[in-house]
């Protein structure tokens, strides 16, 4: 496989009067097209920040990121636009959903950024949620508010998805559901899928996992033999 990703010498420092903070450094390490990886770490060790550097959220301080042959990393703001609108989907604990658009609607804001039009319908179906397509984020549960934003991510049918504890809001039988199709999006459809989470039993089911400590990379496993979820007691 050719590196689909890679990040070289990548530090992100952020100062406070005297102070600096590396929230990531020297970070090095590659990841593969249609790789289903898993970054690991207590909270505070970087995971957020080594995401949000990859989905162009955030500038680095030194170092290159590079993906798809594209050095990111030396981006302007109208080129990482174009760059976040295209190439990811992004998967955050937090649902971020448009308070006045429907379920369908807010799947369907990516017509204005895409070449095609989504078929809002289709999406939603794929995270069980086709039955609440004309309700407000209001009228829907946590849990249910997190499958649409799921859904809005999938329907870019983006080259990455990013996810930041993309099951924190969902029940066992859901969370579940969820892991399955992305990682059945990694293993049938080459998407390249990186979550962020405290969950250590989803390394056992990547292909490779990233272990975080205090910014800083302890170790990056492969995982010869990734076991299916469905092994896992969820």
């Amino acid at each position: 496989m050719n590196n689909f990703i890679e990040f070289k010498n990548v530090t992100k420092e952020y100062k406070f009067g005297d102070n600096t903070l590396k929230a990531a450094n020297n970070l090095n390490f590659t990841i593969d097209e249609g790789e289903f990886v898993v970054i690991l770490g207590p909270s505070g060790s970087g995971k957020s920040t080594l995401l949000n550097l990859l989905g162009g959220l955030d500038n680095l301080t030194t170092g290159k990121i590079i993906v798809d042959n594209n050095e990111i990393s030396s981006y302007n703001d109208k080129e990482l636009t174009k760059y976040r609108a295209k190439s990811i989907g992004f998967i955050f604990q937090f649902y971020n959903l448009i308070p006045n658009l429907t379920a369908k609607e807010n799947i369907e804001l990516n017509n204005d950024i895409l070449d095609r039009k989504v078929d809002s319908q289709k999406y939603l179906k794929l995270v069980d949620m086709e039955k609440h397509a004309n309700q407000f984020p209001s009228e829907l549960s946590g849990g249910e508010q997190q499958r649409v934003s799921i859904a809005r991510a999938l329907s870019k049918e983006p080259a990455m998805l990013l996810c930041d504890e993309p099951t924190g809001a969902l029940d066992s039988k859901t969370g579940y559901n969820i892991i399955k199709l992305l990682s059945d999006l990694s293993r049938k459809d080459n998407t390249t899928v990186i979550i962020v989470t405290h969950n250590q039993d989803l390394a056992e089911i990547a292909d490779k996992i990233i272990y975080l400590k205090n910014g800083i990379i302890e170790a990056v496993k492969i995982n010869e033999n990734p076991k299916q979820i469905d092994q896992l007691e969820w």
